[in-house]
């Protein structure tokens, strides 16, 4: 018995050298963090090296509420808890219509936007491009990264980014330890990560979710501005929406990059100040930051095939559609675990919902996305 007991340690023993030999080999040690930290979470900040987001001006955005609070079916209410809903907040115009929070989370509380990060930096571009520090959405992304020069990667433009075509191999795979986005959310190079993608398909041709599209934008972004992320958040977003407490940029390492494809943490009314934003159609303050025009094709289908050779209806520049309400044109941010920033134009509606899960997948949303929508146009 001691033999084999005896056996069994060393196999175990040699396996764990051999997993450790591959590791160093690959470059991936930052497979013990993801197993220490399993599953992403809401306040993933507290874990991570962060970069303020801030309002530079003492103007903060004046919310009313309203006398007439939105009530919500018992069917409704029932879902968010049974969701972990963090936060709700419904506003139409500038008029707080509801306001609600849950699990000790409050006004104040700052939590993971998750991938509905991608929106803001979409939103970014467009201030680019119109500050004509972009000349073309139709610029290769080796005009401004020299990186992306040669071969078929110097082929992807900021179009091909924005639509989620680049053709690069990164895998969008939440549960695998040794995806692209694992090691992009819990590693400590993410540039490094980006610069190794291959392109393995076609830009322009295929409709494909991946946050390197997104983190290339960003790069993008800092060159031209020779800023951080997170300034240029603070000068072309916080500051003229008026937002009213810091939010943070988690990064990837002390002094390094932000994941700019995840991790904007912020309020609740805060996150509502971009639905606002593209509700105005850009106008805010009277001041236009960003041209209605891009408003309008980034909330537009992109109209590529997916990977299942459907028509992408459903999603524009880095924001989700719902092609299920016809020609009514409802768009929204979205992150992992049920993140939302949902716009209703006809309605002049903006809803944020945070929280912990998200429900059952229903077309192409999910079903607490449709409850909403449903109780603002009843």
């Amino acid at each position: 018995m001691k033999k084999y007991t005896y056996i069994i340690s060393q196999s175990i023993i040699s396996i764990f050298i051999v997993f450790n030999i591959y590791l160093g080999i690959t470059d991936q040690w930052v497979i013990y963090k993801i197993l220490y930290h399993n599953l992403a979470d809401l306040d993933d900040y507290k874990i991570f090296t962060n970069r303020p987001i801030v309002n530079h001006s003492k103007e903060k955005f004046d919310w009313k509420k309203s006398n007439t609070p939105v009530v919500l079916s018992s069917e409704t209410n029932k879902l968010l808890q049974q969701l972990e809903t963090t936060a709700l907040l419904i506003v139409r115009n500038d008029t707080i219509l509801l306001e609600k929070y849950y699990l000790g989370y409050d006004s104040t509380s700052i939590s993971n936007s998750f991938s509905m990060a991608k929106s803001y930096v979409s939103t970014l571009i467009g201030i680019a491009l119109k500050q004509q520090l972009i000349k073309s959405l139709d610029q290769s992304v080796g005009e401004f990264l020299v990186e992306f020069q040669t071969q078929e990667k110097s082929k992807i433009t900021l179009r091909n980014c924005l639509m989620m075509s680049s053709g690069l191999n990164w895998k969008e795979d939440y549960l695998n330890p040794f995806s692209s986005v694992s090691q992009a959310y819990y590693g400590d190079d993410i540039q490094k990560l980006i610069y190794k993608l291959k392109a393995t398909q076609p830009s322009g041709i295929r409709f494909e979710y991946k946050g390197s599209d997104t983190q290339i934008l960003a790069l993008v972004l800092e060159k031209i501005y020779q800023k951080s992320l997170s300034e240029i958040t603070s000068e072309q977003l916080w500051t003229p929406l008026g937002a009213e407490h810091s939010g943070l940029w988690s990064l990837d390492k002390q002094n390094g990059k932000e994941k700019a494809s995840c991790c904007l943490n912020a309020t609740a009314r805060d996150f509502a100040l971009l639905g606002l934003l593209y509700l105005r159609k850009g106008n805010i303050n009277l001041t236009q930051i960003i041209d209605s025009s891009y408003i309008s094709i980034s909330t537009s289908p992109i109209n590529l095939p997916d990977k299942n050779k459907a028509t992408t209806n459903y999603y524009g520049y880095q924001w989700w559609l719902l092609p299920e309400f016809g020609n009514e044109n409802i768009y929204y941010a979205r992150g992992v675990g049920g993140q939302y920033i949902i716009v209703i134009p006809s309605k002049n509606v903006i809803i944020v919902r945070l929280g912990k899960k998200r429900g059952k997948k229903k077309e192409s949303s999910f079903e607490e996305v449709f409850q909403l929508v449903n109780e603002i146009k009843k």
